[in-house]
């Protein structure tokens, strides 16, 4: 017998399974942000917030829109893009668990300049504009981290535009296929890195075509620097993507 599962009874479903994460209790709650909030602060914090499930794919939020507050992941891995040309999509940041998003905005009181998109199911929490503000405004420590954070990602942005202006596709890859080991890979995984990445995905992250990402992984393979199975991918030598990512520096 043929069973059809209603896609918003699979939501419901994802939705009661997650237990609400406490900030006070939180297994992310070292990261560089909420770590300088005091345990009043966390208090605070987690009572005001609201914590969303979203399905891979989903949008968390979307570019042009108004900031409304802060995105803290609790769970799962988040893609920040940028929408090109002719339809094209520009992958301009890659998140996990423990990472934070949207703070530029709420700073500079403007507009996503990108969408946040779940690259798989997720839970995410969201702190309100005001609350994030009150932390800013109250808490130096967590103003100077917010500072720290914000010049980090400046630097990876400019080191990011200088390698799709003078690096070869190739190079490009490989360093993207790192970029993405270095984001999600756990620091107690001693097996080789593997991940399932569509091939649009790795385009959007390199800034070029997906006909040629897939031409290039085939070499990729062929030279026994990864493995692939349908969307999978698995980092077989990452010194030599390392090799071939820095040929260039």
């Amino acid at each position: 017998m043929l069973i059809l599962v209603c896609p918003l009874y699979t939501y419901y479903y994802h939705m009661q399974r997650f237990t609400k994460p406490e900030c006070q209790t939180c297994p992310h709650r070292k990261n560089p942000l909420m770590s300088c909030c005091s345990p009043e602060e966390l208090e605070f914090t987690s009572s005001n917030k609201t914590t969303h499930y979203y399905q891979k794919g989903q949008y968390i939020y979307q570019e042009g829109n108004h900031a409304m507050g802060l995105f803290c992941i609790s769970q799962g891995k988040i893609k920040l893009s940028k929408a090109a040309g002719d339809n094209k999509e520009q992958i301009v940041h890659l998140l996990r668990e423990g990472g934070v998003m949207g703070y530029r905005a709420l700073l500079a009181g403007s507009r996503y300049t990108h969408s946040a998109v779940a690259l798989e199911d997720c839970v995410v929490c969201f702190m309100p504009r005001p609350d994030f503000l009150r932390l800013v405004q109250a808490n130096q420590q967590f103003s100077m981290s917010l500072m720290q954070l914000l010049a980090q990602t400046l630097g990876l942005a400019e080191e990011r535009m200088m390698h799709l202006a003078y690096k070869p596709v190739r190079e490009r890859l490989a360093g993207a296929l790192l970029l993405v080991q270095q984001t999600f890979q756990r620091d107690d995984d001693a097996l080789p890195f593997r991940i399932a990445l569509g091939r649009e995905d790795l385009a959007a992250l390199v800034g070029t075509a997906k006909e040629t990402v897939s031409r290039l992984l085939s070499e990729f393979k062929d030279a026994g620097m990864i493995a692939t199975r349908g969307s999978q991918i698995t980092i077989l030598k990452p010194m030599r993507l390392q090799e071939l990512a820095t040929m260039y520096d």
